[in-house]
């Protein structure tokens, strides 16, 4: 194990501590205050200056992230609110997003409300709002590294309707900067389901300010909108906060590298001697990359979001032909990984090695 720079055998490392939180590891916790009354968390240090806290009853999404004590991620006014506070009708999500290092939007839709079919369905589905089972730290020794990894299980289900149930596994581990998101999403009814998945990465202040710049390997970029498209130039760019910001959205379609990843980087060269997030996922399974650019007083954020579909409602995505389903029986498996790059040199041999045109 790697630890303040030194390099230890368990035996060696374990004869320096009373208890291995000393370096590093996982801490349960419940939060008891106002909306977040009762949410379970768990915090994980991997001693390497990354600490980050995931919510069981949140879906295993993970709120709070620090890189030696700086702030990497955008807090909504809604802190971590009970799963009891949901609203699933039309844009009710939001008085129970936390934005956070992820949000998971999914598991049957997502994008905007309106209607699909029958079904009314609010923004960016329940899946965040679901707690999980079977949570389980399997926190171990391999050898002389301490790996971290924490389980559960998020069911959305219903009678007469979709079975999806998502195995989620977050790990990392001692003297690491990175974690990763493995997730196995199966139908376990008898029907065939749609399924859509964003992973909802919120980089906020200080790692964003106006010195922030974005880079990505995208073989394709497009607006959603009209007023998006007009500052398509400005995508890779930020300012200050602007009164009155109109979010703007823009869906880049992924270009592989020749492992097949798909690679973000978002990082403010002026914070600390540059400070950045390096994102890498598999684009077979996840060939979309959403940017949410909002600039805005207060609600000021940029979010970086891996994706199966495009960010849009259910009933379009149906219609362009788009929608994914998910047969009875069938699995798909997807993994986000969030790197931390500490200084320039980092940071400019990651976006120099991609090949996306900014």
């Amino acid at each position: 194990m790697t630890t303040n720079g030194k390099t230890y055998t368990r035996g060696e490392l374990l004869q320096r501590v009373g208890r291995l939180q000393q370096i590093g590891g996982t801490r349960r916790f419940v939060l008891n205050e106002g909306r977040a009354k009762g949410v379970e968390a768990i915090e994980v240090n991997t001693g390497a200056g990354l600490v980050f806290t995931i919510l069981p009853d949140r879906g295993l999404d993970i709120c709070q992230a620090t890189y030696k004590g700086t702030n990497l991620v955008f807090h909504t006014p809604n802190g971590e609110a009970h799963p009891a506070f949901y609203e699933p009708e039309g844009m009710g999500w939001l008085r129970t997003f936390f934005g956070g290092l992820l949000t998971t939007c999914g598991l049957t839709y997502l994008g905007q409300p309106g209607k699909d079919g029958d079904a009314d369905l609010g923004l960016h589905g329940r899946y965040t709002n679901s707690p999980a089972c079977q949570v389980c730290d399997r926190s171990r020794w391999d050898g002389d590294e301490y790996l971290i990894e924490v389980s559960g299980m998020v069911e959305e289900c219903r009678i007469f309707g979709d079975k999806m149930r998502m195995t989620r596994t977050i790990s990392t581990q001692i003297g690491s900067r990175s974690v990763q998101i493995h997730d196995i999403v199966e139908n376990f009814g008898y029907q065939s389901s749609p399924f859509c998945i964003l992973y909802h990465v919120n980089p906020g202040f200080p790692l964003l300010d106006a010195a922030s710049r974005f880079w990505l390997t995208a073989a394709t970029t497009s607006a959603y909108d009209a007023k998006s498209e007009r500052n398509m130039q400005d995508m890779y760019v930020f300012s200050d906060p602007v009164p009155g910001f109109d979010e703007e959205n823009f869906l880049h379609t992924m270009q592989g590298d020749d492992a097949g990843k798909g690679h973000a980087v978002f990082s403010n060269p002026k914070l600390n001697g540059g400070l950045g997030m390096h994102l890498r996922f598999d684009v077979s399974t996840l060939p979309y990359l959403n940017e949410w650019k909002m600039m805005g007083q207060g609600d000021y954020v940029v979010g970086v979001e891996p994706a199966n579909v495009p960010c849009l409602n259910r009933a379009e995505l149906r219609e362009k032909g788009l929608l994914p389903m998910l047969e009875p029986g069938a699995a798909r498996a997807m993994l986000v990984e969030i790197n931390v790059l500490d200084g320039m040199d980092e940071i400019e041999r990651r976006a120099t090695s991609m090949t996306s045109d900014r």
